[in-house]
């Protein structure tokens, strides 16, 4: 008696669909973030190619050649040199007031229970989220109410007051992931508060508060809306760029904007290569 052996059907080709669409997605990917980067860039893009316009009308809207001599004559307009001026030491003092407060709440809401601190984060959460035009309009009225009189002083007080609550909110979220074993270890050695503060806490936030006197700093000097409520007969450097859109922008606008843009690029840059070295 003999059986018949059968050979085993042959398994169907695999369907190089899905792999093709793996492919695709990753193209289709990279294609996305270079036309989301390069809209980003664009108007960078174009304010650094103006500052170097030859123009010799009041309009910097058409390129009429290469030239230097912007950069050369970039404080002739005085007006505008006062904006600037003031737009980076109210940028500055800000910066110093905010951080030293903004890191003293930070630790206090990312270390400590105390009464009201639910009341507290609900606050900076509000100044964080509210509109611009919200927070003027109510500094406004602070300032009306109790006859102080606008310019620098106000507009330097409403960049604090704006500002205090990135700065608290990013030295609290840099707090809340420390060890407190650290600084115990530090106390058992015979640090003092102001020692153990010195040589151990501060070193541990540093990077938090170094963003947020980063983001203070950027949030004061780029500021329109709430600088507009407040300023009075003071002019900053966005204000006097919005006024000047009414009889012509000159090419030195695009030389500042281009330096303070470089600027804001080279801390970037260094701040990344040394968290780079510290994490290796």
């Amino acid at each position: 008696m003999t059986t018949l052996t059968t050979d085993p059907a042959p398994a169907p080709p695999a369907d190089p669909a899905p792999a093709v669409r793996r492919r695709r997605r990753p193209a289709v990917l990279h294609v996305y973030t270079l036309l989301l980067i390069a809209w980003l860039i664009l108007p960078i893009a174009i304010m650094i190619l103006f500052g170097f316009n030859d123009t010799h009308s009041k309009q910097n809207f058409r390129w009429e050649g290469f030239t230097l001599r912007w950069y050369v004559h970039l404080f002739d307009k005085s007006d505008l040199t006062t904006a600037l001026v003031n737009s980076l030491t109210i940028a500055l003092l800000s910066t110093l007031i905010t951080t030293v407060i903004g890191t003293l709440a930070g630790l206090a809401l990312g270390r400590h229970r105390f009464r009201g601190k639910g009341v507290t984060n609900l606050v900076l959460f509000m100044a964080i989220s509210c509109p611009e035009i919200v927070m003027g309009a109510s500094l406004l009225s602070m300032f009306v109410t109790f006859n102080l009189p606008r310019g620098y002083l106000t507009i330097l007080v409403a960049h604090v007051m704006f500002s205090i609550a990135f700065v608290a909110v990013t030295v609290r979220a840099r707090v809340v992931g420390l060890d407190p074993a650290v600084e115990e270890a530090a106390q058992d050695l015979g640090a003092g508060p102001w020692t153990r503060f010195r040589l151990v806490t501060l070193p541990m936030i540093m990077p938090g508060v170094v963003a947020g006197a980063l983001l203070s700093f950027v949030l004061s000097i780029d500021d329109f809306v709430i600088t507009n409520f407040t300023s009075g007969a003071t002019v900053t450097f966005p204000l006097w760029i919005y006024g000047s859109t009414r009889t012509g922008t000159p090419p030195q606008v695009n030389v500042m904007g281009t330096l303070i843009f470089a600027v804001g690029v080279v801390i970037a840059v260094v701040s990344a290569r040394r968290s780079l070295r510290a994490s290796r």
